[in-house]
Formats: structure tokens, sequence, C-alpha cells
């Protein structure tokens, strides 16, 4: 909450707050942790790097290089998931103050505009309003993993897959309201294959809920790094997420908003006539998986 101006009626933001964890604990006994900042993520960081283990715990920016940068593996940092922490250990960045050292430009060009909020993450700056949810690619995705009935060798059996997937996937995200930025895709080779497989991420620069959108990206990944192996296994994630009510109109895209209702009402069949009727020509090919899967309960048979 924002207790800016509260003063006059409850005393310094310090005081309103304990009085808040004092009123919680009188009534329902529990105990709570509260953490203070100048914005919304150093409030976040204060919370769960400090206030948890004290209670309560205010932070301002004179705080981070001591309190924050010392921070290890880099997945502690709130914002900051396991592949993230994993890709920029690769670049040399093992702690936030590393993060912080880093050069901008270079985050920028390898992991877009979630490179850029890292980097000012690192320094406690937020730039965003308060009302805003705080939802990264940590702590809200939507994904699917899939293994392969068969071995799938070109990239045109492969795309069939993907589109299943991202229609999924993409479906999940509509219903629960989000739009998203970050398309990871990743993929094992068959067991007999010679190249390992890859995991690799692309953020776009307009979020998206639209299965297309999120279809296309995973081309140009697989495009980039499909060694020509038989592929065995997929998974494909969205993450970057913000509220859906966060799209803007786009002038040179007059078909934007009916693309949109399109997405939705496709989903509003499904949910009423079952997942299998409605669905993209390609999954009615050899190598479409859907309408199997469709029919599998927990991965088995219902």
């Amino acid at each position: 909450m924002d207790l800016t101006g509260t003063e006059k009626l409850w005393g310094s933001p310090e005081q309103a707050a304990k009085e808040i964890q004092k009123a919680i604990y009188t009534q329902f006994r529990i105990p709570s942790a509260i953490g203070m900042g100048p914005n919304m993520l150093m409030a976040k960081l204060a919370l769960d790097l400090d206030a948890k283990k004290s209670g309560f715990a205010k932070w301002a920016y004179e705080d981070i290089p001591q309190k924050l940068w010392s921070v290890r593996p880099l997945s502690e940092m709130w914002g900051i998931g396991k592949q993230m922490e994993a890709n920029l250990n690769a670049m040399g960045i093992l702690t936030v103050g590393g993060l912080a050292q880093a050069n901008l430009k270079e985050l920028e060009k390898r992991f877009g505009i979630m490179g850029n909020q890292l980097y000012h993450h690192a320094w406690g700056i937020d730039l965003s309003t308060f009302g805003e949810p705080l939802v990264t690619n940590s702590a809200l995705s939507f994904g699917k993993g899939q293994m392969l009935m068969k071995d799938y060798h070109t990239r045109k059996d492969i795309a069939v897959v993907l589109l299943e997937m991202c229609e999924d996937i993409m479906k999940r995200t509509r219903e629960a309201g989000y739009v998203g930025r970050t398309i990871t895709l990743g993929l094992s080779y068959s067991r007999n294959a010679m190249t390992k497989g890859f995991h690799r991420s692309k953020t776009i620069h307009v979020p998206t809920g639209e299965t297309l959108v999120m279809y296309n990206v995973c081309l140009d990944l697989l495009d980039q790094y499909f060694a020509g192996e038989p592929a065995r296994q997929l998974s494909v994630r969205l993450t970057n997420l913000e509220p859906e009510k966060s799209i803007q109109l786009d002038l040179f895209d007059e078909r934007k908003a009916q693309r949109q209702v399109i997405g939705h009402t496709m989903d509003a069949i499904r949910n009423k006539f079952g997942a299998n009727a409605l669905l993209r020509a390609v999954s009615y090919t050899n190598v479409g998986t859907a309408i199997k899967r469709n029919r599998l309960v927990g991965g088995h048979l219902a």
C-alpha cells in the first residue's frame, strides 16, 4: 500500500505499518512480516531478504550496495528465476552486485527489455506505478512440455506440434487475463542423436495473447537453433506477463482487436463443446498430437 501523505492521520509510514501488523496479530493471532521501500520493488526486496527474518524492514536506495549486491545465488532475488540465473552465470554474473556493474547494452542485446529491467532492479530502480501487479517470469508463467510419441525429423513436422502447444498455452493465458512478452522454446533430441538439445528465449516488444504470434517466435527460435537431429521432446513457455488490459491499440494493425475477440471466442467454444470441437487443420495430419492428447487425463486414457 502507498502511505504517502497519511502522516496526519496515522503517523509516520513506519508507525502505520506496525499498527497494521499489531492489529493482524491481535485479531487473528497470525504473525506477519512487512517490507517498506520507496517503490514496490524495494518493498518486496526488503520483505523477502530482510523482514521475513526480523518481522519488519525498511530499505532506502543507499542500502542497496550493502544489503542487495551481495545476494547470491541470483535466484534469491525477486524477479530472477533459475533459467535466468543460469543465463547470467554463463555471462560471468554471479551476484546482484555483478549484475549492477554489468554492461547495460550487452544485457539488452541478449535479453531485450528484460535485460534493461534486471539491470535497473539491481540498483533498486522500479518505475512501475502503484497498483500494477508485480508479475515476472519467475512469479507466473504458462507453459507446456510434451514427450513425442515418435521421433520428429523435420522442421515441418515439429512445427505442427509447436502450433498445437502454443494454442493450448495461449488459451490458458487468455483465460487467466494475461499477455506475455518472453517466449521460451526447449527441444531435446532422440537418445541416439549426436547433438545436445537447446533451451532458448526471445522477448518481443509488444506483449501478446495471440497463438500465431507466439508460434512464429517459436519458429524463429527453431530455425536458429534446430540442428536437424530427430526431436523427441518439446517445451514452450510464456513469461514476463502483464494484465491483458495493458494491451494498447495499434494504429497500423486494424485487425488486432478482432484477433483478440476471435481468440476468446475459440476458447469459449472449446470450453463448452470440448477441446476437440475446434482444431487447426494440422492436428488432423499424421504428425498432429492434439486429438489423442485431448482424450487423456493425467497422461492416461480417461
